[in-house]
């Protein structure tokens, strides 16, 4: 199983009243787009043909939001095959999911977190290599934020490396939950970065969050991100050099102009990066 390579940009999540907007007028700083695709899967006429002249422009990814790798409920195998056959109608590049479960004999609605178990290590990793099976390729599993770690075993970034290894999978590298994590739960940012495997980062989201206490973050998508997030991205270029970037906003959404100019913060810091590493290889 091989993993589809995005170009090195920065992209944004696509939400559906910017759909006209982008038809109209493509927001050129975008390098590629990120889908729900339980979410647009089903969509038809004048959006579905909207869609398709987007997803034939610009390279395009799935994020899963139900899946629930995590669960004990049985996977979802014909959602898997949709998104399978979703993804080869699009062309899109890749599958990412969280390492969560949002299921319990029926939808949670809500991205609960796993125990940092050996025994759930076990149980996540058989099931991603499942669905990598069926869609006939690696998926790229993100670090999710979670607020208690009920029966914990083993610290986050061990739980979180085994299930990389275990499951042969690629990794989607949420720079805010790390940011939100290491406050909730007192823990060193740029030591997770550090112990992440580089090598299997397929590509990046970053976020704005709500500051519920000095020491309580929520990882909400819905506020603008704050200067010590950038500079953990900058950080995480800094260790691997530059990888896809998402902007992610799911509430409070401002205009297109306002989310591209977040973009644009992460074009500058990836272009920084770029030009301090020719400075050092000259």
């Amino acid at each position: 199983m091989t993993t589809q390579q995005l170009v090195h940009g920065a992209g944004l999540g696509l939400r559906r009243p910017f759909l006209n907007q982008i038809v109209e007028t493509p927001l050129h700083t975008v390098g590629f787009y990120e889908v729900a695709p339980e979410n647009w899967i089903t969509i038809g006429g004048k959006t579905a043909k909207q869609f398709r002249a987007l997803t034939e422009r610009y390279d395009f990814v799935c994020h899963g939001l139900s899946l629930s790798l995590g669960s004990t409920d049985s996977l979802d195998e014909k959602l898997i095959h949709d998104i399978k056959n979703f993804m080869a109608e699009h062309q899109m590049k890749l599958y990412s999911e969280h390492l969560s479960y949002c299921s319990k004999e029926g939808h949670l609605y809500d991205l609960m977190p796993i125990p940092f178990t050996s025994e759930a290590v076990t149980h996540v990793a058989k099931r991603i290599q499942r669905v990598q099976d069926i869609l006939e390729q690696n998926i790229a599993i993100e670090n999710v934020s979670y607020y208690a770690a009920p029966g914990q075993e083993m610290n986050e970034i061990d739980f979180f490396n085994a299930v990389v290894q275990e499951a042969n999978c690629d990794i989607l590298l949420d720079i805010n939950n790390i940011y939100v994590n290491s406050i909730n739960h007192g823990y060193d940012a740029e030591a997770f970065l550090k112990a992440v495997p580089a090598d299997r980062i397929a590509y990046a989201h970053i976020a704005g969050h709500y500051v519920q206490a000095e020491d309580f973050l929520v990882d909400t998508h819905g506020a603008d991100i704050i200067d010590p997030v950038w500079k953990l991205l900058g950080k995480a270029y800094e260790l691997y050099g530059v990888f896809p970037t998402l902007l992610e906003r799911d509430f409070n959404i401002p205009t297109a102009e306002e989310l591209l100019k977040e973009v644009s913060t992460i074009i500058s810091i990836q272009n920084a990066w770029q030009s301090q590493h020719k400075k050092q290889s000259a």
